[in-house]
């Protein structure tokens, strides 16, 4: 091993030399990395929050095991089922209880803006919370009161004035269909890429703001376990127990369940699949431009070491080490610059965009793969290149 060190310490740095000595080659070279590294940041960044903010409201959900309708799409997109399937649910051994949840879209008039927007309403019984959010249960007394509803503060749209009204603890009124809602209180959930915003209510006022829904038929089923019981087993008795027009899901499996929506049905996870890989052919058509020009300005001097004596690996490897010194040094401002798009990206839709170590490591290996791809183009030439040609 130090024999190896003391023969590295000797060498000399060809390629770092071959770059530094055209800056002006060596700055359009580490931009177009750094380019091609922010459109991967923020197509991976895009994406994690398409997951992440439309998974949002299942990994909230105080619930072991989830009871669904097989014609659902994503949360976005649920279909009902017969409440009778929750007293059903009661029957296996281990469930404690088994709770039904409203969901579906509104339109209302901003209390700030007075125009229409939709917002998303969650209904369920405030003596059984549904969700794993204590502001949401510090305030259960609140949505008991006809006609009153908790605010997502982390809402996208102009609602500033509005949260500051009620972090005074006013209360704020608004419209839905020519009946008065109030807003009792605030809790944080934040925006997705399918709602704007999130109401928490009571199964009762969900039913008044949606006349047309049968009481007798949920959205979702909460079934929550006694200790000590396995939700697998628990799940998987449950299938058995229960009609063909439900499904059954333990938590992390409907976490799942809605990712894989967003990730293979819709064709937003698709897009944005497709957008990092084409930033990672665009680097490495840049790389490959300019190690393949460095390559030919220099191609008398290889021809030289070939006839000198040195192999095709010590010259071959000259340029992917000019390949690895761009991959890391166009990494660093590509790196930079996301952190700073990340946190104008989120101010602006409200969706968890920031920066993730695995991410990071995921860009760097790209640009490694990237870089070491167009070595690889590039040296096509160097091979081939006899020094009785050159002369």
């Amino acid at each position: 091993m130090m024999k190896l060190i003391r023969q590295f310490q000797r060498r000399t740095p060809l390629g770092w030399l071959q770059l530094s000595h055209d800056k002006g080659r060596l700055r359009v070279a580490l931009a177009g990395i750094a380019f091609a590294d922010v459109l991967m940041f923020m197509q991976l960044g895009f994406q994690n929050a398409l997951y992440d903010s439309n998974t949002r409201v299942n990994r909230a959900m105080q619930a072991d095991v989830i009871i669904y309708s097989p014609k659902a799409l994503n949360l976005q997109n649920l279909s009902t089922f017969s409440r009778r399937r929750l007293l059903q649910a009661m029957d296996i051994p281990g469930v404690k209880t088994a709770s039904g949840l409203y969901i579906n879209s509104l339109t209302w008039k901003n209390p700030q803006t007075r125009l229409s927007a939709t917002v998303q309403v969650l209904g369920f019984d405030p003596d059984i919370p549904a969700f794993n959010l204590p502001e949401v249960n510090q305030q259960l007394d609140k949505i008991k009161i006809p006609d009153v509803v908790l605010f997502d503060r982390g809402a996208r749209g102009k609602y500033a004035e509005t949260i500051a009204q009620l972090d005074k603890g006013q209360t704020v009124t608004t419209e839905v269909d020519k009946r008065t809602l109030s807003i009792g209180g605030l809790f944080r959930l934040g925006a997705s890429f399918g709602a704007d915003a999130s109401l928490m209510t009571s199964d009762q006022t969900f039913l008044r703001l949606f006349p047309r829904r049968d009481a007798a038929s949920v959205s979702l089923g909460l079934i929550r376990l006694k200790p000590g019981y396995n939700p697998d087993r628990v799940a998987a008795a449950l299938k058995a127990h229960l009609p063909e027009d439900v499904r059954v899901l333990t938590a992390p499996e409907f976490v799942q369940f809605e990712e894989n929506y967003w990730r293979s049905a819709s064709p937003v996870g698709f897009i944005f699949g497709l957008g990092t890989a084409m930033a990672f052919v665009v680097g490495v058509v840049i790389v490959y431009q300019v190690l393949s020009t460095d390559v030919n300005a220099h191609l008398k001097e290889y021809a030289t070491f070939k006839a000198m004596g040195y192999s095709n690996a010590y010259l071959l490897g000259v340029v992917f080490e000019e390949a690895i010194i761009l991959a890391f040094m166009g990494f660093i401002p590509g790196f930079l610059w996301p952190n700073v798009l990340y946190m104008l990206a989120a101010n602006a839709t409200a969706l968890p965009l920031y920066m993730t170590l695995s991410r990071a490591i995921t860009v760097l290996t790209l640009t490694v793969v990237m870089c070491m791809l167009s070595g690889a183009i590039a040296t096509r030439k160097l091979q081939s290149a006899d020094p009785a040609d050159m002369f």
